[in-house]
């Protein structure tokens, strides 16, 4: 049985807070849940799953991966745009480096989650958030179930960290923008 987007109404509010997490940013979410929702109009003859309670899990896997597949494609070209605005005015230096500051109150959540690598957050919203299983993630993100469980492992690690005071200075805060 194919795709029908009434199926995915449901899903819709869990589907733009994964993406507002992933993204950081409430505009660029709603972009990339629309996105998604268009892709998934246009290649829902692909999707496949038996009627029953699992439909709405595999339902929500595909839409999952369809959109971590989208911000990936997205977060290059924005890289490639940069690289050649880069490239085509030589005039410019290079953007220097300034260490952050010592941050005397503990991050919320949603800073520690943006201050984390991609690959971390996006693994920690899926099985966290999204409470897929580490096969499920796996699928999604089209890595190994080993490379979700090492990722996972180290992105707690470094989430526990950005929430304490204490952060270890070896490991510098990065801001994702």
């Amino acid at each position: 049985m194919s795709l029908s987007l009434q199926e995915a109404i449901p899903l819709l509010p869990r589907l733009r807070r994964h993406a507002r997490l992933l993204c950081g940013d409430s505009a660029r979410a709603d972009d990339l849940l629309q996105d998604t929702l268009e892709r998934a109009a246009r290649k829902g003859a692909l999707f496949h799953a038996e009627a029953g309670p699992e439909r709405i899990d595999a339902l929500r896997g595909w839409l999952l991966t369809l959109m971590h597949r989208l911000y990936l494609n997205q977060r290059r070209d924005a890289r490639e745009a940069l690289h050649d605005s880069l490239d085509e005015d030589e005039s410019l230096q290079p953007l220097s480096h300034e260490p952050q500051q010592q941050v005397a109150l503990r991050l919320d959540m949603e800073r520690a989650l943006a201050a984390l690598p991609a690959a971390s957050r996006e693994i920690l919203l899926l099985v966290c958030v999204e409470e897929l299983s580490y096969q499920d993630a796996a699928r999604v993100l089209d890595v190994p179930m080993g490379t979700v469980m090492s990722r996972l492992s180290r992105a707690r690690e470094r989430l526990r960290q950005l929430m304490t005071d204490g952060a270890p200075a070896r490991a510098p805060l990065r801001v994702v923008k």
